[in-house]
């Protein structure tokens, strides 16, 4: 008898999946032909593609902000409207044009040629984030060949500047307002679902996000030559406070979310250590308890506000000592962290007045997804159907994403990875060399958004 993994059955197509499935790879082989690599991004190439691609199916795609994000770039828009009469809100599939730059001689392929080979697409872009783009494209496309009544608007987003300073996002959420009315509920990209060694561990949906909280530590002395040892000098100065920061330990604390994630990890773990993680909120007061949770580098990043020196600059001579020594922090804060509180507690463990505290950029919005809405309910269904047995896991991010942009519009806003890619090759692929999807992954992403947006009409 022939034994079907968990991961062939649940990506198993009969013949009307499979043509969509290879509609797909098509488009995807196509889209990531377009090289909208950031910088300078070329998203308004983008555009007119995914324009023409919504125009053969008789879907109206609008470019949008063109003067706004400057020569080359644009946003995206359509809305494929309900067919029944009924004021329900509307869905929003959001999706970044842009990638990141590749450094050729890394790969084996050309990143740009979107290759089909070895039952994968191959390009820059294939999971971070074109890919996830095209299985919403066809899940729209489907959607409206096959006639099944709509009782929501279908909104389809694609942005500009994801990946370098969320200029598309912030753009269009500023100016169009009109275009995101009665939208509720928003799915992007995100979370962690863990497949490794061919086994799904847990489906994430994430719902929360960390906040860069940048900051620029400067301090001013007087340059003199280096052979001759002055007070002034502000280097020594700003490398005590930095000790000082490298030696803090943020205070933990267990975000709901986090410990519903955490409780998916623990059914892979044994002994003492799935007792912890099941009560992570109880354990993490007890000291080996606590030790080895923080012990693993990304279980620490959820529980706590992180603080990571990066850039220093003080002379650029040896012999010389500078007027001036700075420093920049990457600060990820919570979702929920207050950042008056965090910056006085920072300015607490410097303690010292000639250091000056400047945020950079500004401070990204607040951004927490409540668990237990219709979406949520509705992802829960479809991976129960697909992937029986796979628990929920409701993870944060500790990057950046356009999910608190949108959700300062008003929507609930949530990520996902609508495929079955293995640790190992998103770890390689995303923002790395030879990135990848396979086709069977194509095939099982427009079959999981299909379902869910039927299932929601």
């Amino acid at each position: 008898m022939t034994i079907i993994s968990p991961i062939a059955r649940a990506q198993s197509l009969d013949s009307a999946d499979l043509a969509i499935r290879d509609e797909g790879v098509r488009r995807l082989s196509e889209y990531i032909q377009v090289n909208t690599t950031n910088p300078p991004g070329n998203e308004l190439a983008a555009a007119h593609w995914l324009q023409q691609v919504l125009a053969a199916d008789g879907i109206e795609g609008q470019i949008l902000d063109t003067t706004e994000l400057g020569p080359g770039r644009a946003n995206f828009y359509a809305r494929l409207p309900a067919t029944v009469p009924g004021n329900r809100s509307a869905i929003a599939l959001v999706s970044h044009m842009d990638v990141v730059p590749v450094t050729r001689e890394g790969w084996s392929v050309d990143p740009f040629l979107g290759l089909v080979k070895d039952g994968y697409v191959w390009g820059r872009g294939a999971l971070d984030m074109k890919g996830h783009a095209v299985i919403q494209l066809m899940s729209l496309i489907a959607l409206k060949r096959s006639g099944v009544p709509r009782t929501r608007d279908i909104v389809f987003i694609g942005n500009a500047d994801e990946e370098s300073d969320g200029a598309g996002a912030i753009t269009f959420v500023a100016k169009h307002k009109d275009l995101l009315s009665g939208v509720q509920f928003l799915l992007t990209e995100g979370a962690d679902t863990r497949v490794e060694n061919g086994k799904v561990k847990w489906w994430s949906i994430d719902v929360g996000e960390k906040r860069p909280y940048w900051q620029r530590l400067t301090v001013h002395g007087a340059t003199s030559h280096g052979s001759i040892p002055t007070p002034d000098n502000p280097v020594p100065r700003l490398a005590r406070a930095l000790a000082r920061i490298a030696d803090w330990q943020t205070p933990v604390r267990v975000l709901p979310s986090v410990e519903r994630f955490f409780q998916a990890q623990a059914r892979y773990e044994t002994g003492e250590h799935r007792k912890w993680l099941s009560d992570a909120a109880t354990w993490i007061h007890d000291p080996r308890a606590r030790a080895w949770i923080l012990s693993e580098p990304e279980r620490n990043a959820l529980l706590r506000n992180t603080v990571s020196i990066t850039v220093l600059k003080g002379s650029n001579k040896t012999n010389t000592i500078p007027a001036e020594a700075s420093a920049e922090l990457d600060i990820r804060l919570l979702p929920d962290e207050d950042t008056l509180a965090f910056r006085q507690a920072l300015l607490r463990v410097i303690n010292d007045p000639k250091v000056d505290v400047h945020t950079i950029d500004g401070v990204e919005p607040k951004f927490n997804a409540p668990l237990g809405t219709e979406m949520f309910v509705a992802i829960e269904r479809v991976v129960k159907e697909m992937l029986p047995g796979v628990p929920i896991a409701t993870p944060i991010s500790v990057g950046a994403s356009d999910r608190p942009t949108y959700a300062q519009a008003g929507i609930v806003c949530y990520g996902l990875d609508p495929w079955l890619v293995d640790i190992e090759d998103n770890r390689r692929g995303v923002h790395g060399n030879d990135e990848r999807l396979s086709i069977d992954n194509v095939g099982f992403g427009i079959r999981f958004y299909r379902r869910l947006l039927t299932i929601l009409q």
